[in-house]
């Protein structure tokens, strides 16, 4: 009797998961909170569409959205298989032109960091450039897909009315304090602190242009909230630790990227899963001045 030969079952192939953040602390976990898509931002505020159209300052609310080509439906062009695979955002289906926004985060118990914004924007969003500054983040989008955005980003525990700022123009530098209303400092004074309504309200646009009417967007997170949000690390937060994943990680790139500057071959050096933070300028120096000296 022929023996029956049983069908292999294939392998499934597991989904790839992001590596995020590394670390199990809470700070961590709030960066890896904000960096997955998967995960819905807590909303805390609403914003009405006109008046973030205001704030913008790109267009006035019920103006029609400018556009620098034809929509894509109306375009002829050559076949490109690469448009049957990535869907449009609706601003670049519709031709919108590009427009901008800047967010300005405090060191005083943030909700979000320059950096950390360039990682979330490119894990939650589409159709997106943005640049990291020392204190700020630039967002550029197709204007419909930037106003959507900046709707759910201000309207989220991303957003903070006294620890986080919106600008355009001048938007450059953060003060290392707060005023004594808890704001931020800005050198274009578009906002205030009302204390009638409790509120941070913006009485110019991004753009440095005196508005119409005042924009609430909320009241400021009192110190113990904030902390609860805070995305750094400090002493009353969540004090680095020496021997953390985190700090092996960063030793890592930095060694990686100074020794393969100075010679690719000395990467081989580096031990793939773990580099002491504290002894890697020390290893470094050593492992070069002996390349040096070799004659290698």
């Amino acid at each position: 009797m022929a023996r029956v030969r049983k069908r292999r079952k294939g392998r499934k192939v597991k989904r790839y998961k992001a590596q995020l953040y590394p670390g199990p602390d809470e700070v961590s976990e709030r960066r890896r909170f904000v960096m997955d898509a998967s995960r819905r931002l807590k909303k805390f505020r609403s914003i009405p569409d006109d008046n973030l159209v205001m704030l913008l300052g790109h267009r006035h609310p019920g103006e029609l959205y400018l556009s620098i080509h034809p929509p894509l439906d109306e375009l002829i062009e050559k076949y490109d298989p690469i448009k049957n695979i990535v869907e449009p955002t609706p601003g670049a289906r519709a031709g919108d032109r590009i427009r901008f926004i800047l967010f300005t985060d405090s060191v005083y118990y943030p909700p979000m960091a320059p950096w950390l914004r360039a990682r979330t924007y490119l894990n939650r969003f589409r159709g997106i450039d943005t640049v990291v500054y020392s204190s700020r983040q630039l967002l550029e989008m197709r204007e419909r897909d930037l106003e959507a955005v900046a709707k759910e980003l201000i309207e989220s525990n991303l957003f903070d009315p006294g620890r986080v700022a919106i600008r355009g123009l001048t938007a450059h530098g953060h003060s290392l304090r707060l005023d004594e209303d808890g704001l931020i400092f800005d050198a274009r004074r578009r906002y205030k602190f009302d204390k009638d309504l409790g509120e941070v309200v913006y009485i110019k646009n991004a753009q440095a242009e005196i508005l119409d009417m005042p924009i609430p967007i909320g009241r400021p997170l009192s110190e113990r909230e904030a902390r609860g949000q805070d995305v750094t690390y400090r002493w009353d937060v969540a004090p680095y630790k020496s021997r953390t994943e985190i700090m092996s990680v960063i030793a890592r790139y930095g060694t990686a990227r100074i020794l393969g500057g100075y010679n690719p071959e000395l990467l081989n050096e580096i031990d793939p899963l773990y580099c002491e933070p504290y002894e890697t300028l020390d290893k470094m120096m050593d492992l070069g001045k002996s390349k040096t000296e070799g004659g290698e």
